[in-house]
């Protein structure tokens, strides 16, 4: 079940980041898989999991940007 929970929020985050970015979905995916972000969300111990999606998609802006 937990999987299943992430796995919706992994798609909503990456549809956030392809509609901010002007991107397709499967760029978006792309970016998010190979980021740091994605690391933390995917470990239960950093809590990420728990914010909400519009914090999660600033979180990988932020690193996008840096």
């Amino acid at each position: 079940m937990r999987d299943q929970v992430l796995w919706r929020k992994v798609g909503r985050i990456a549809a956030l980041l392809a509609e901010r970015l002007d991107i397709d979905a499967e760029r978006a995916l792309d970016i998010l898989y190979n980021s740091r972000t994605y690391s933390l969300l995917t470990n239960p111990d950093s809590g990420l999991q728990l914010q909400s999606d519009a914090y999660i998609l600033a979180d990988l802006l932020r690193e996008l940007d840096a």
